[in-house]
Order: structure tokens, then C-alpha cells, then sequence
């Protein structure tokens, strides 16, 4: 699914919660202890139940605690069994039957079966449970049923053909241990991050065991799981994974170069000696692609924000003026974010979805080119005057908003520097300010207190139609005017529309042509205005071997062991 990036790795924040181990402090384990690998990353979770995550660094960490029906392999980019063994289709596509593993048990020793699958699909559609999933599984505004056949066996029966849904299959929770509160409606309350690790079950190659606030994740292997490799020798092959918390990504990097993990998402200032210290710090640097997901501008277009008690702020009228967006989308200096922020490791941002993604990416979209006088042009035609160097609209009013973006992330601060210097030349008056992740996070999604924000969002996959948890307008992260109980634009209408479209169709060149105007439309009418996509980097010990990073992830990263 597609959630929020704050930073690389994951994100940039710090989240609350209290220490898991019950200790004043704790230290982690070493480096090289055993078969167990050493990662970092910038910010603590900020809740353990994935279901309403809608972050990078809560959904990290508890990615491996739990699998899905199926997964995505990272070299065909097809679907692969995980906890069902194969699915057939009924002969018009509307029932996809699945057939589950019979040897899986969840961490506290309970057997997997359908009722889990079925009470999942439910958490999912409750309307008490917010969450991102929902939106990528809904048909023409219907819900999937999920009906076991009996406890190996379950249904899933959709209102039509849907062509994504083996690529958006959730990962499944156990029924035993969240039923009760998704029945008395306190679903969203479990698994915050308060919650002692032992209470977090699933069905994953790890287990959490220790969490300590703003130093480390620790998980051990689950010594139950139920995957084996060729030589029927129990995987994963490594004992745990330790994640440290390092909110400093100068400090992720000397970490990294002192040896302390064995494993780095290089920034781009950091390749050039990553290359030429390969041989002495016996790493390897590997390019793994253009990232699959985007840097984006957006201005908040929520009218229930900027509209109240009859009073209209101008705010919004600016921020859903196509002559005031054309004319920032022209002043935003691409070439030069990608000369002085990511050194020179990375391209321009056109289209919304990668060009990795050669299928569903359009390559015929024009780019605003960077241009202040065109951008003067536009602003000059949208009625906009300069009056002794500052740009006020027709009514008079200054043209004044705040810019942020997530503290710590050095790249995106030195992107929002070059942005607040190209719009204050237009006469626009800039108040930047970074925030912490907390801060951000409750603006965009619950006071709606914010102007405009350079932010990044993942990734769907190579599936475009995951993207609906942000396209839709009734998604909670189409977050520059969220949650509509219809859309408020015509464009916003053709794309629901179109998602559906995309949805129904089987024919791949078809459904191209879908995603491919969806792409135009928001080109056009610039929720997402696009900056840079970075080149990006994994660095990592020689000692690791089965270690096959791609840009789509990870291959088979049960196999990962680490040389004696």
C-alpha cells in the first residue's frame, strides 16, 4: 500500500510512547552477534497496528511480523504464494477461491486459518476503522466479501472482474486476538505503541521481542515459521534484526562507516565516498534504480478549512487558481535541486507515477520548464500585481502562506531553501518552517492547519491502481482535501472514475491508456506539483550474503545470512 515518506529510510519524527523494556535504558546487540542483522533508521513508530498506519517507519516496523495471502516477487514483479498455496478463478472472474497453508500457526502457537482472512476483509470495511487499505480494495464503491469455505478455504467475491486484487492483498491479523475490539469498536486503540512486544501476534518470520523509545527494535525469528528452503532447513536464516533509532542522518551514516550496521540508504552526497572506500570498509554500493516514488508540492485545497461561518479565506481561492499553480509549477528549479541537493543523483519529476515503472509511467508529459518570467506571465493573466515588490490578487490582499516540510531530512530542507528563494523573487511572502513529524502529521490529517508542504509519498508497486488510498477523493491521504463525500471538482470526479475504469479492465494496453490520462489530469490541474526523483543507493556489508535489493525491494529476504 502507499503511505507517507517523511525521510530516508523511512521517517523523519520522533513519535511518543513510553520505553518497552521496562529498563531506564537498554543497549541493543552488537553488531556480528551471530546470524543477526543491523539496520537504522530516523524516527520511532508511531503505532504497531499496521491496519491504520499510514506511515513508512510504523509500517517497517512490523512489516515482518506478519505475511499475506500472497506477495510480490521482487524480480518478476508477480505474485507468489505466502499463507495460501494457490487460487483459482470462477469462470467470469468474480470469485477468486484461495487454498491455505495448513502449517501455519500465529506467534502464540494458535493455527492460522480462513476465519482469520474473513475477520481481516472485515477490519478492513468497518467504518469505524479508518484506514488506507479500503480504498485500493473497493469496487464501484462496494466492499469485497471474504467467505470461508471451511478452515482452509476461503472466498473472496467481488461485485465484478478486478484486475488489482492480487496485487492489493492485505496482510492478514489474527481474529483471536483483535475480534473482541473490532466487535466493541476499539480496534484502533490496539497495538499502540505502549503495547508490550509479546502482545503483537502474526504469523511473520520475526518476532518483536524488545522496543525501546528512540534507540532500538529488536525481533528474534520465530522459530514456528513455516517456510523452508530447498534443503528443508527452517527460514529465515537469520537469528534476529535489530533496528536502531537514529534521529540524525549524519549520524545514520558514521554508524554506518564505523561498522556498527550493515546496512545503508545512501544520500546521494554520501556515494562518491561510499565508492571509493568499498575495499576498506568491505561494503558494497549498489544502484537499485530511480525511486518508484514521488517528491511532490501540494497547497491545501480543504474548503471546510479555509471556508467558515460564510467568511472565505483568500487562501484557498490562490490555491485552486490554475494560474497561481502553472506559475509555482514553473518556479520550481528542478535542475538545480538535483545539482546541489541530491548531487547530480537523480531526474526531474514529471509524471506521478516512476518511470521504473515502465508500464503504467507516461513519457509524453511535457514539464513545466523552470521559468520566473513565464511564472510572472501567468500571475500577471490571473490578475495578480506586484505593489512595491510584494504580489497581492485582485482584491488587494498580500499573497502570504507557510511552507514545511519534515524536520531532519536535509535533502527536502535544502529543497524547500530553493523553493522559498524562487517564489519570494515572485513577491510572494514565504514563512518556511520545518516540523517535526508529530506536528506534520496532525496538521495533514487532523486540523487541516497547513498551506503548502513539500512531502513524498511510496510507492503502490508496479500495481498503479495501490495508489487509489491517495487519488481517490474519499481517501484519508488524498490529503489536500480529504475524505469527500463527493468529489468537489470535475477533475477529481474523472479520476474516481477512471480508478474504476482501471479496475474493470483485463487488457494491459488498456488499462495503460487509463492510468496514463489519470497521470495528465494530475499534470494538469497540479495537486501534486512534481520536483525530483532521486537515484537511489542501498550500501551494505560483503559479509551478507543472499542480499538482492531491487528498486521494488528486497528479494527473498529470508535467505539473507550473514558470512562467518
Amino acid at each position: 500500500m502507499r503511505r507517507i515518506i517523511f525521510a530516508v529510510p523511512l521517517l523523519a519524527a520522533l513519535a511518543s510512547g513510553c520505553q518497552q523494556s521496562g529498563e531506564p535504558s537498554a543497549a541493543p546487540p552488537a553488531a556480528h552477534h551471530g546470524q543477526r542483522l543491523i539496520t537504522a533508521t530516523i524516527s520511532d513508530p508511531k503505532t504497531f497496528n499496521p491496519l491504520i498506519a499510514v506511515d513508512a517507519s510504523s509500517a517497517g516496523a512490523t512489516d515482518e511480523l506478519f505475511d499475506g495471502l500472497v506477495r510480490l516477487n521482487a524480480r518478476t514483479l508477480e505474485p507468489e504464494p505466502v499463507l495460501a498455496e494457490r487460487w483459482e478463478y470462477n469462470a467470469d472472474g468474480t470469485v477468486c477461491t484461495f487454498h491455505l497453508r495448513h502449517d501455519v500457526h500465529w506467534h502464540d502457537g494458535q493455527a492460522f486459518t480462513a476465519a482469520d482472512v474473513v475477520f481481516t476483509f472485515d477490519a478492513i470495511f468497518d467504518e469505524h476503522v479508518p484506514n488506507s487499505v479500503k480504498h485500493v480494495l473497493t469496487v464501484d464503491g462496494q466492499r469485497i466479501k471474504a467467505e470461508a469455505v471451511d478452515d482452509y478455504t476461503v472466498r473472496l467475491i467481488l461485485p465484478r472482474p478486478f484486475a488489482p486484487l492480487l496485487n492489493a492483498l492485505p496482510q492478514i491479523y489474527p481474529k483471536h486476538v483483535l475480534g473482541a475490539s473490532l466487535k466493541d469498536g476499539t480496534f484502533v486503540q490496539q497495538w499502540a505503541i505502549n503495547t508490550p512486544p509479546e502482545k503483537l501476534i502474526g504469523t511473520g518470520p520475526y518476532r518483536m521481542v524488545r522496543y525501546v523509545q528512540a534507540q532500538f527494535l529488536e525481533y528474534r525469528r520465530n522459530p514456528d515459521y513455516w517456510r523452508k528452503d530447498n534443503a528443508g532447513k527452517p527460514l529465515p536464516y537469520l537469528e534476529g534484526q535489530t533496528q536502531l533509532i537514529v534521529p540524525n542522518q549524519d549520524t545514520l551514516y558514521l554508524k554506518f562507516v564505523a561498522g556498527q550496521t550493515d546496512v545503508h540508504n545512501a544520500r546521494p552526497e554520501e556515494i562518491s565516498e561510499l565508492r571509493a572506500k568499498q575495499d576498506d570498509l568491505k561494503i558494497t554500493v549498489q544502484e537499485t534504480g530511480l525511486e518508484t516514488g514521488s517528491t511532490f508540492v501540494a497547497f491545501n485545497r480543504n474548503s471546510r478549512h479555509y471556508i467558515k461561518d460564510n467568511k472565505k479565506d483568500p487562501r484557498i481561492s490562490w490555491f485552486t487558481d490554475m494560474h497561481f499553480l502553472q506559475a509555482i509549477a514553473h518556479a520550481i528549479d528542478k535542475e538545480s535541486m538535483v545539482r546541489n541537493c541530491l548531487n547530480g543523483f537523480g531526474k526531474p519529476g514529471v509524471a506521478e507515477v516512476s518511470p521504473e515503472n515502465n508500464l503504467y509511467h507516461n513519457p509524453n508529459l511535457t514539464d513545466y520548464k523552470y521559468d520566473l518570467d513565464e511564472a510572472r506571465r501567468l500571475l500577471k493573466e490571473g490578475g495578480y500585481v506586484l505593489d512595491n515588490g510584494t504580489l497581492k490578487d485582485r482584491a488587494g490582499n498580500p499573497i502570504e502562506f507557510a511552507l514545511t516540510t519534515n524536520a531532519g531530512n536535509q535533502i527536502r530542507e535544502k529543497m524547500c531553501s530553493i523553493l522559498k528563494e524562487d517564489w519570494t523573487k515572485l513577491g510572494m511572502k514565504v514563512n518556511y518552517r520545518p516540523l517535526d513529524f508529530q506536528a506534520l502529521v496532525e496538521k495533514l490529517y487532523n486540523t487541516y492547519e497547513w498551506d503548502a508542504v513539500l512531502i513524498g509519498f511510496t510507492g503502490g508497486g508496479p500495481e498503479p491502481n495501490n495508489s487509489a488510498n491517495l487519488l481517490r477523493s474519499n481517501a484519508n491521504l488524498h490529503f489536500w482535501n480529504p475524505n469527500q463525500e463527493k468529489p468537489e471538482t470535475l477533475w477529481e470526479a474523472e479520476i474516481d472514475q477512471l480508478l474504476e475504469q482501471g479496475t474493470r479492465e483485463l487488457d494491459v494496453k488498456k488499462r495503460q491508456r487509463i492510468y496514463w490520462r489519470i497521470q495528465e489530469i494530475l499534470h494538469e490541474q497540479l495537486p501534486m506539483i512534481q520536483t525530483v526523483r532521486q537515484q537511489t543507493f542501498i550500501a551494505y556489508k560483503t559479509i551478507l550474503q543472499n542480499f538482492e535489493p531491487t528498486v521494488w525491494g528486497l528479494y527473498r529476504p529470508e535467505l539473507i545470512r550473514i558470512a562467518e
